[in-house]
């Protein structure tokens, strides 16, 4: 296991800087925002009555995210939709956001198509590709970006950009106040859980190492749902481990009876609870007693509380927070956080099938 403290070994393990990526994120955010404020939409975009985003991995998450930050203020559904079909419903009235990062995603692509096929109102948001093409040649407006890394990496510009779309068009007020909080409250924690803190006064260090050789099931609850989501497939893509998410309540209804079997189950199992003091008391009630549970069947859980004041805050530092421990935890595993091997293969056994 490696020595989170020895600062030298990064570098061996993490060969192409997704450290200074993750810290940067604070730089992300206030770039897409700006990007997002300068970018003027047609007013034929106004008024939808639904709003679909179409993404994919590292894209789709940044839906996600928007879609928990926007719901409560939103007087229409937002769906993200992962897959190479659109909802029937989707026509003249909807409002279609296309998130691809290559812009090159092939369901993403598919989903277009049928959007345009319906007449629905389309934006994409992308760094080029075949998306930002389509849109040359359909003249749908698309929101480009620049940034070398993967696309789960562009969390800042995938949230943001949209969150920003959203906010131009009228179907949400100006957040730009909490998107600087939300920048700041990141900048704070970098200081607090960045490499250069020692292990025993770095709560992200300890919990990557707890994590280490486990199956990790993250629970979140309320806005915090999807951020359980980004922590899984943080999980899997940085730390190569396998992870899962339940979301509550709904967890409370039928994963508690799952606990019994197999009876091996406590000794690789571990449980990070995500939490917010702004999601409704019984969810944090529910969180309190379900933790109870767990331990009364020996296994392990932690809770990691979100930081700030406001729901935006609370969101993106609860998942910065799960980008830094599962870049720890990729550490402690001695797995290069960048390498894509599996999904390059799989990509290219689908385009040769």
């Amino acid at each position: 296991m490696m020595d989170l403290d020895k600062l030298d070994h990064y570098e061996d393990i993490d060969r192409a800087g997704m450290l200074n990526r993750i810290l940067n994120l604070p730089t992300q955010i206030r770039e897409a925002w700006s990007i997002a404020q300068g970018y003027q939409l047609p007013n034929a975009y106004l008024g939808a009555s639904h709003v679909v985003i179409c993404g994919m991995g590292g894209s789709a998450i940044g839906g996600d995210l928007t879609r928990a930050l926007v719901e409560p203020e939103m007087r229409v559904p937002v769906q993200v939709v992962r897959g190479y079909d659109l909802p029937r419903y989707v026509g003249r009235d909807s409002l279609v956001i296309l998130s691809s990062f290559s812009g090159t995603t092939e369901e993403v692509l598919s989903v277009a198509h049928q959007a345009l096929a319906a007449q629905a109102r389309v934006i994409g948001v992308t760094t080029g590709g075949d998306v930002a093409k389509l849109g040359r040649q359909v003249d749908f407006p698309v929101v480009s970006f620049s940034f070398d890394g993967t696309p789960r990496e562009a969390v800042g510009f995938s949230t943001f950009l949209m969150l920003g779309i959203l906010a131009r068009l009228g179907y949400v007020s100006d957040p730009t106040t909490q998107v600087e909080d939300a920048a700041g409250v990141i900048e704070r924690m970098s200081v607090e859980l960045g490499p250069d803190v020692p292990t025993d006064e770095n709560s992200a260090k300890r919990l990557a190492q707890e994590l280490s050789s486990k199956i990790v099931v993250i629970y979140g609850g309320g806005h915090l749902s999807d951020v359980a989501r980004r922590w899984k497939g943080q999980m899997n893509e940085n730390a190569k481990s396998w992870a899962f998410f339940e979301q509550l309540p709904e967890l409370n209804h039928n994963a508690l009876l799952g606990y019994k079997f197999p009876s091996e189950a406590e000794q690789r199992m571990m449980v990070v609870i995500l939490s917010s003091s702004l999601n409704h008391p019984r969810i944090t009630l529910r969180e309190e007693i379900t933790r109870e549970l767990l331990g009364a069947w020996g296994v392990r859980a932690r809770r990691v509380e979100a930081r700030g004041k406001s729901r935006l805050e609370h969101v993106m530092s609860s998942a910065w927070y799960g980008d830094i421990v599962s870049y720890y935890l990729a550490l402690v595993h001695e797995v290069d956080p960048n390498e894509m091997d599996l999904l390059t293969f799989f990509k290219a056994r689908m385009q040769g099938a």
